[in-house]
């Protein structure tokens, strides 16, 4: 385990825009915590040290989404071209992924795994994504996808493939064709991999993809397995306007008034998105002290909205940042992501709805509980975990002429990956000067393109049908004045 016994900083922001920074400190590592923190004089090394980020919602994909032609596309038909690559290796997938977005700054990553690559059983796959954590020295979050219905669009799949041409339905059928899993079988492979994988640093939860995308039968049964057992849940909610119009549809009494008459509505469950709740659902949600994680680049990237935030805040839910394999330039920059969002959310004028604290705490705190399960704040305090953010301060304020301008505003107006010097979790050093300690990124990213490339050339045939079902389901949506659920 690569670590340091303790680190010299020229200012400590323990609590981002909320405490005055310190000039000058010595940070005390021990056992994966602070051991103390020593006033001192300023070294020169320019380091700023702040707590750690936290990415609430991703699903550690191989590759992102415009190198497989989904540029641009509405989630209900860019969800389909991330099926035109093959499985391949886990391991390499996720360690790539991972290293990734430790080397931008989130060492904390929320894993919702809706897509397996396939070469081994589940099981086993879900062996190499921990083993994958462990190498980088990333906390995950691993939620196991379950889902047993609405394959294609917000419909039963044997009437929508009914509905489409018949060269599109005959090359559809055999991939959405087949009978879902039980929920009894879906629920104990879950168990089976919490069993064999969680543990310290790989938080297993259960993953209900949505809503549109789990039968009833299925999220009661997920709702009584984590009040029996505890464990936390994960799941996509509201994401665009045709799974709200799907939603009022289904639900007239309102989904997440459902949520709670089942049960699944808790502290234990994390909402990814809700793009599209209203006030109502917000204040339900906060009831409940469920958390919220917004993904403001993705929902940018992929046409779902702009999400409430200052409507979260205002109710009281509690609100983490995810990136969803989708920031703002596809590169997984948390740093930016948070610029993004605060730029967004933070109101007009004099009217300030999201404080710099407040951008601070949506991107390091609130994450802690989705990803590990962690209640407490992430302020850096001697006692409290090692989960530490370390940017170049000379790069990042090159122009720098009054002391009195916050540190902090140089910070949330233009750090960057390229300002990362250290990003620690628990007091393991996992990123050191734009290199991954515990993984060669480099050589897994060689290796991925290298077999994703080969099999490519073997078979591309899927890639047309993607192409052709993304016009359909385009044709379908905006023939049905934006619903699709008949």
């Amino acid at each position: 385990m690569t670590g340091l016994d303790h680190l010299d900083v020229d200012w400590l922001l323990a609590r981002p825009a909320q405490d005055a920074p310190v000039n000058g400190a010595r940070l005390g590592l021990q056992d994966g915590r602070i051991a103390r923190i020593d006033a001192t004089a300023p070294t020169g090394n320019g380091l700023i040290a702040l707590p750690g980020l936290c990415n609430a919602h991703d699903h550690a994909r191989a590759v992102r989404a415009t190198a497989l032609g989904g540029f641009d596309r509405p989630l209900e038909s860019w969800l389909f071209y991330l099926g035109v690559i093959p499985g391949v290796d886990a391991y390499v997938a996720a360690a790539s992924s991972l290293a990734r977005s430790a080397l931008r700054g989130a060492g904390r990553v929320m894993v919702h795994y809706t897509r397996q690559q396939g070469l081994v059983s589940p099981l086993e796959e879900a062996k190499q994504v921990a083993r994958a954590a462990r190498d980088v020295g990333a906390h995950v979050g691993f939620a196991v996808a379950l889902r047993d219905r609405n394959n294609i669009a917000y419909a039963d799949d044997a009437a929508v493939l009914a509905s489409l041409p018949p060269a599109l339905r005959d090359a559809l059928a055999p991939r959405f064709g087949k009978p879902p899993a039980s929920p009894a079988e879906q629920l104990a492979l879950a168990d089976a991999i919490a069993a064999e994988c969680h543990g310290p640093g790989f938080n297993v939860q259960y993953g209900p993809t949505g809503v549109q995308w789990c039968s009833d039968a299925l999220l009661r049964a997920i709702a009584q397995a984590s009040a029996d057992t505890g464990r936390q849940v994960h799941m996509h909610l509201l994401e665009t306007r045709y799974q709200r119009e799907w939603a009022d549809g289904e639900f007239p009494q309102g989904i997440v008034t459902y949520l709670r008459d089942i049960g699944l509505l808790s502290p234990r469950l994390t909402l990814a998105h809700c793009t599209w709740a209203r006030p109502e659902e917000l204040a339900l949600i906060a009831e409940a002290g469920a958390r919220i994680s917004v993904n403001t680049g993705s929902n940018l990237g992929i046409r779902s909205g702009i999400a409430p935030v200052q409507h979260m805040l205002a109710a009281g839910c509690r609100v983490a940042m995810g990136l969803d394999g989708l920031a703002l330039d596809e590169d997984d920059d948390a740093l930016r992501e948070l610029r993004l969002l605060h730029h967004l959310h933070k109101g007009w004028g004099y009217d300030t709805k999201l404080s710099h604290a407040d951008a601070w705490r949506i991107a390091s705190e609130q994450g802690r509980y989705a990803v590990s399960g962690i209640e407490t704040d992430a302020a850096l305090l001697a006692g409290a975990r090692a989960d530490l953010l370390v940017l170049d301060g000379h790069a990042l304020m090159e122009d720098h002429l009054f002391d009195d301008v916050a540190v902090m505003d140089y910070v949330l107006a233009r750090a960057t990956a390229a300002h990362i010097r250290q990003v620690f979790v628990e007091g393991r050093l996992l990123v050191q000067d734009g290199r991954v300690l515990g993984v060669d990124y480099p050589a897994l990213m060689q290796a991925l393109m290298g077999s994703l490339r080969a099999a490519l050339k073997r078979d591309d045939s899927w890639r047309a049908t993607v192409r052709a079902l993304d016009g359909a389901l385009a044709q379908r949506y905006l023939q049905a004045g934006g619903s699709a659920c008949c």
